[in-house]
């Protein structure tokens, strides 16, 4: 059983920042990709930030410059830096990962998400 917890979020005001952390916990034999994607209401989930095993880094336009996505792969930990926040930045932020388990099997895992609301 795979298990990833989400932390960080909160209320902020536009041009603040946070930092969130996502521990993945379990039946681990390898974490491969880690990202971050994040839902406002009324639409669709997006990718935020990714990054591959080899640290290979990928963001949407929207962030680019703003946010800087990394891991510890000794703690099975991702974390999304966010700084000069925009209201446009409210949203459900959820952690994703792809992991092989102990048991042999691959899968993509989710957290549950965690609330980040800026304050115009």
């Amino acid at each position: 059983q795979v298990q990833l917890v989400e932390s960080g979020g909160g209320l902020v005001e536009a041009g603040g920042s946070l930092r969130l952390s996502c521990v993945a916990s379990g039946s681990i034999s390898r974490v491969n990709h880690m990202g971050w994607y994040r839902q406002a209401p009324g639409k669709q989930r997006e990718l935020v930030a990714s990054t591959s095993s080899g640290s290979i880094t990928n963001y949407v336009d929207s962030v680019k410059g703003r946010f800087t996505i990394s891991r510890d792969n000794a703690k099975n930990t991702v974390y999304l830096q966010m700084n000069s926040l925009k209201p446009e930045d409210t949203a459900v932020y959820y952690c994703n990962a792809g992991i092989l388990t102990l048991q042999l099997s691959f899968g993509a895992y989710w957290g549950q998400g965690t609330q980040v609301t800026v304050s115009s």
